[in-house]
């Protein structure tokens, strides 16, 4: 099904600024919306049911897994988390573009069902820096930013599955850059047509359905 908005995928090591990347953006552009996962854990303190997470059963997850809503589910700490294939596409049919902070395997499920789906890689200037900006957060021991170190070298290696790479050095540059894939995505032909059916019908173009880009 084509729709008026677009998926975005955004996909970062932790430590590259992915999140403070993507909260800049929607703050900048509220008509864009961030994806909210499905899980099965209880809410800590101050968590929202519908804005951190969807809360629900682990009997309502694993259904709507066999129905095929989630895109992409995993399971951690025996808990399930996933994202709504309905929940999306309700905001992508009213021509919102929704945003997907995710990892690369989940980028990489989404892709197989979704393909026109967008998918940006966040990169540190440096491993050095990366490392500087998880010490800074004061979240982890050392021994396990050492370990989100290593693992930034596998997750670093999927970025050339990506559409597109933003190297988050100087933060306004970097946001900026977002801004300007965003705009770039809002042109693709089908969901232009969409936007401007009545143009389309005046003009007396033909606009094949199975056209995603």
């Amino acid at each position: 099904m084509i729709y008026r908005g677009s998926m975005i995928l955004v996909v970062a090591p932790s430590g590259a600024g992915k999140s403070s990347l993507v909260a800049a953006l929607l703050e900048a552009d509220p008509t864009m919306a961030l994806s909210i996962s499905c899980t099965t854990r209880s809410p800590r303190p101050k968590e929202e049911h519908g804005r951190e997470y969807f809360f629900i059963s682990p009997e309502e997850f694993l259904q709507r897994q066999a129905e095929g809503d989630f895109l992409e589910s995993a399971q951690v700490h025996d808990h399930f988390y996933g994202t709504s294939r309905s929940w999306i596409a309700e905001k992508m049919q009213m021509g919102q573009d929704v945003i997907l902070e995710i990892d690369w395997q989940g980028a990489r499920q989404i892709r197989s069902l979704v393909p026109q789906a967008i998918w940006i890689f966040i990169l540190p200037p440096s491993i050095d820096s990366l490392e500087e900006r998880l010490l800074r957060r004061g979240q982890d021991d050392p021994l396990t930013i050492q370990k989100r170190v290593k693992a930034a070298y596998a997750e670093l290696s999927h970025s050339t599955e990506a559409d597109y790479i933003v190297v988050n050095d100087v933060f306004e540059k970097a946001l900026e850059e977002l801004r300007q894939i965003i705009s770039v995505s809002r042109l693709r032909t089908m969901p232009q047509f969409l936007r401007h059916h009545d143009l389309v019908q005046a003009l007396g173009i033909q606009a094949s359905p199975d056209r995603l880009e």
